[in-house]
């Protein structure tokens, strides 16, 4: 599986390096510019690192600086690591934005991060489960008395929401966490019964193990996303048969969306450029990861929660038309 992810990876920053010299950005003015930036994933084997890597390999080479992905808990690490500028870049979802903002984060509870702005839209992040064939469970309902599911790293958005929603459904499982290389290798050992997940699609980690094994993919029934959508900040959304090669059908799921944030206090100018690189050219983006067919600049109104880091703000108004209020841009004054 870490062969396979590598691959991944390696595809990813194959398809940054070719379109390394396609924009001169040698002539602005780099004033207090770093001069190099990580960008906070999550564990390996989910699609944030695959993603966040190629980005910031796509930024940095464009920008002519070093910049790379670091593997990182997820979204509310995220949030933690970009407030207090251990990290330039993340990568967070909407649900622990929201709670990061409010003071809520289990890494710092009390401590509202509104020093992490928003930068670029990335794409839905969608909640679903899978289960080996051979388990038996095959619908949410069929869920045995004390399962093991693994949710994904500690404080991911998996790990935040995904196990309230299966108590509210009346699941009674017993909660496993890893990075998703080490759950799917688990879920293939029988030492897990299922795994629920919320990455951007395909995940990885899910499609290799489906060359190996036969899966059941395990979705909402009407009854239950009702329920869910009730309940918890997520919307509707279908995951294609396409994704998986093994899927029969579509999927019903919800979704949250997925943003890029940067430190607040970053130059404009340089996050204007690294919003342009990642914008501009949604095809390059597209070889990074195919969930990035929603990283597209009319989505920018998908930011309900994060005030907007100036340099991507000024963005989406010149590029992309967005109505961006004066008071939803961060100001240092």
């Amino acid at each position: 599986m870490k062969t396979t992810l590598s691959f991944a990876v390696i595809a990813a920053i194959s398809a940054t390096m070719t379109y390394a010299q396609s924009a001169n950005y040698a002539d602005l003015d780099r004033t207090d510019w770093p001069s190099s930036f990580t960008v906070g994933t999550a564990s390996q084997g989910g699609t944030f690192f695959v993603y966040g890597s190629g980005w910031a390999n796509l930024v940095g080479e464009q920008l002519g600086i070093s910049g790379g992905g670091e593997v990182t808990g997820g979204p509310m690490q995220n949030m933690a690591l970009v407030h207090t500028g251990d990290a330039a870049f993340g990568m967070t979802t909407m649900g622990p934005a929201r709670e990061s903002i409010e003071g809520t984060n289990p890494i710092a509870p009390g401590l509202q991060m509104t020093n992490a702005c928003a930068m670029f839209p990335m794409y839905q992040t969608p909640f679903s489960m899978a289960a080996l064939t051979s388990s038996g469970i095959s619908s949410i309902e069929s869920i045995p008395d004390g399962a093991r599911i693994g949710f994904g790293p500690a404080g991911s958005t998996s790990d935040t929401y995904f196990p309230a929603m299966l108590e509210a459904l009346g699941v009674n499982f017993d909660r496993r966490n890893g990075g998703w290389d080490d759950l799917g290798g688990q879920l293939q050992d029988g030492l897990l019964d299922a795994v629920a997940f919320a990455v951007g699609i395909p995940t990885p980690a899910i499609s290799q193990i489906e060359v190996q094994a036969e899966v059941n993919f395990i979705d909402f029934t009407d009854e239950e996303r009702t329920q869910v959508i009730e309940e918890f900040p997520v919307a509707e959304y279908e995951i294609p048969a396409a994704t998986y090669s093994t899927l029969e059908r579509d999927m019903q799921s919800v979704a949250m969306w997925n943003f890029a944030i940067a430190n607040c206090e970053l130059p404009e100018s340089f996050v204007y450029a690294a919003t342009d690189i990642v914008m501009s050219d949604n095809a390059r983006m597209m070889n990074i990861h195919g969930s990035a067919k929603e990283t597209l600049p009319e989505n920018w109104n998908k930011n309900t929660v994060m005030m907007w880091h100036p340099g991507a703000a000024r963005w989406f108004r010149e590029n992309a038309g967005a109505d961006i209020p004066d008071d939803r841009i961060y100001s240092a004054n």
